[in-house]
């Protein structure tokens, strides 16, 4: 079983705590030793498993604005709105 970052510490608690009940399992003072280190580093456990999980681009930045034609030569086509949509997408941490 694993940890979950998103465990409050009472779920960090029971969860320790059956680990520490199975044969071949963890004993208490490593129990105690991985509740320190998740409860100072929770924060960068969890984004680190997010980048982690993560195997596509990310939207960085999104612009966008409608237009409406003006001046066109057929008259038909006039105040036709356009949408203009502007989309950076790169890899997490560039």
């Amino acid at each position: 079983s694993i940890a979950s970052a998103d465990m409050d510490s009472n779920q960090l608690e029971a969860f320790l705590t059956a680990q520490t009940k199975k044969q071949g399992g963890i004993t208490s003072d490593q129990a105690a030793v991985i509740a320190k280190f998740w409860k100072n580093h929770r924060t960068q456990i969890h984004e680190s498993l997010i980048n982690q999980s993560r195997w596509d681009n990310v939207l960085k930045n999104m612009n966008w604005r409608v237009d409406l034609k003006s001046q066109l030569r057929h008259i038909d086509q006039m105040n036709t709105p356009v949408a203009i949509v502007e989309m950076e997408l790169g890899k997490n941490g560039q």
